[in-house]
Formats: structure tokens, sequence, C-alpha cells
């Protein structure tokens, strides 16, 4: 790392560091990440602007790509593509005394002043279609891997596909209908997010290769789908963090609307699933699964409730829900 530093952008980094799970090197100024580019070169030209702009504009905490010597983004070596991340050395929590509802919604406020919507990582205004999209391929990749590799895991996948697909027909329905929503305002333009949101500025550093371009409800039902699937009861921390978010930026009947679809289609089951996919060997088996099939009924349960902890009226405003929860 230090050679291919040395090499390739003429820094002359001495000290290792590890820093939110990442090795980097320090120089006197600054530390610095090397992240594999393959395949992702557009991608990450597109997080890039989205993390310049944030950092040009007082976060200091972003990781930022670095120009090699030749002026270039990406530094092919051994036929692989590398990018540099460069960041401030680490000084603390980055949230200092503001809530993750504060926090949050200062970085949305300010992520939706960027004025272009990126093409590669934008979700914005797409959920219903990709998530479409993604539930067709589950359902055939499950079915094919189960056929080529049976095996105890894929009966279990096997068991919840029913339940994984109905839900999420029911969130994709949801999403259509709140397609016709007339209630929104500013709060519901397009803004830097985050892929997933569990309340990342509790780390040193927000990561480039985290953000996305979508609605702010995807980063507000991320952080509350995890505390929904908490032991212990997270429904008086909710109202909190959504008191707390709605002091800067006060949500409208649409958002709320997104909101509960994202909570509704089921992510959690789609990225747990997801990390067996590539995995072929019959021995395979993940216990996530079995947990979260566990968790589910009290997810359901919380999410019965969601509107009424958080405060909202949904009957004078004419939300509708999912009765059958």
């Amino acid at each position: 790392m230090k050679d291919f530093l040395a090499m390739h952008y003429d820094i002359h980094a001495y000290e290792k560091i590890v820093v939110d799970g990442s090795e980097g090197l320090m120089d006197d100024n600054y530390v610095y990440f090397i992240i594999s580019g393959n395949q992702r070169e557009m991608i990450h030209m597109e997080q890039s602007a989205l993390a310049s702009y944030l950092y040009e504009n007082d976060w200091h905490y972003m990781t930022i790509p670095v120009p090699n010597n030749q002026g270039g983004w990406m530094t092919a070596q051994d036929n692989h593509g590398y990018m540099v991340l460069r960041a401030e050395k680490p000084s603390g929590n980055i949230r200092g005394d503001q809530s993750d509802g504060t926090r949050l919604a200062m970085f949305h406020a300010l992520g939706s002043t960027y004025d272009y919507e990126p093409q590669l990582i934008s979700s914005y205004g797409q959920w219903k279609d990709l998530w479409i999209h993604k539930l067709t391929a589950f359902e055939e990749q499950i079915n094919e891997k189960a056929r080529d590799h049976p095996s105890a895991y894929y009966r279990d996948v096997m068991d919840i596909i029913p339940y994984v697909s109905g839900i999420s027909e029911n969130a994709i329905q949801y999403m259509e209908e709140s397609e016709h929503e007339t209630r929104f305002h500013d709060v519901d333009q397009g803004t830097i997010a985050f892929r997933r949101w569990y309340g990342s500025f509790n780390r040193h550093y927000v990561w480039m290769t985290e953000l996305v371009y979508d609605h702010p409800a995807r980063d507000l039902a991320e952080y509350i789908r995890r505390q929904l699937l908490q032991t212990e009861d997270p429904m008086h921390h909710i109202r909190t963090f959504l008191d707390d978010y709605q002091q800067v930026r006060p949500l409208s009947v649409f958002s709320w609307r997104l909101l509960y679809a994202r909570l509704l289609f089921p992510v959690h089951f789609f990225d747990v699933i997801e990390r067996g996919l590539t995995n072929t060997t019959s021995e395979y088996s993940d216990p996530a699964i079995q947990d979260l099939i566990r968790r589910q009924p009290i997810y359901e349960r919380r999410l019965r409730t969601f509107f009424d902890h958080a405060g909202v009226s949904r009957k004078e405003w004419a939300i509708p829900v999912l009765h059958w929860l």
C-alpha cells in the first residue's frame, strides 16, 4: 500500500491505521484508503461527485477521491483498477451533540441542494419498478438455486418464499397507490442519501461508497427498520428520532406513505437471503434467516401501530394501512 501510494500518487504515508473497520495509511495531514474500482468506475465517479459536494459544504468527515499522478481517478495495477480515498485525520464522533434525527435532517437538507441527479446511483421515483424487478429476479434465482443445489438452507428459503413474495406484492401495490398522492412539498425532492443508513453518523467517516441519490424516506425507513427488528421495544426511540428529524424537515403525507411502503417491503429478508445466492456449498447455512423468521411477527406487530406511535393521525390525514398486519 505504501509503495502504491508513493508510485502512483506521490503520497508518502507512513503510519497504519484502522478506522471504521477499514485499514488505511496516514501522513502528516490525512488518512488514505485504497478501494477496488473494478466494474464500478462510473458508479464511483457519481459517488465521488456527491462526496466532493458534501465536503465542499463543510461535511469534512467525508472520504473523497484523490487524483493520481496523471490526473486520473482510477489507477490500474496487476489487471485491477483502484481508487484512493482521502479523509481528514479522525477526531471523534462526527455527530457531536446532535441526535441521529437532527443530523440526518441536516444531511438531507444539504443533499437536496445538489443540482444534478446521478444516473447510475439514483433510485428516486423508481421504487415500484425496482421492487418488481428485484422480486422477479429473486424468485427465479431461488428456484434455480434450490433445484441445482438442494440443501437444508434452500429448504428453509423455499419455505419463506410465499411470505416474502406476498408481502413484497403488498408493498408494491401500496407504492403504486402512493404515487398518486398529491400532498407533498419541498421535503420530497431528491437528496443525497445512503444505500443503507443505520445511524452512520456514529462512525468517524461518511464513506463515499455508501452514497446514493433518493427520496429522504429511504434513510428514515432503513434506520427505523433496524429499530423495529430489535429485541427491546423501540417505539419511544423511533418517535424521538422522527420528532428530531421533523424539527428540521417536517414530513409530508407523501413522505409518510413512502416511509410506510418501504417498511412493508421486506428488504431485511432480501439482504440476508442474497448472501446465500453466491454460495454453492451444500453445507452452507445462515442462522440469520431463522432469526428473521422469529422476529418478523414482532416486526409486523410494531409496524401495525407505527403511525400511532409516530404521532401521525392516519385517519385524519387519510393514510391507508394494511389491515391484515
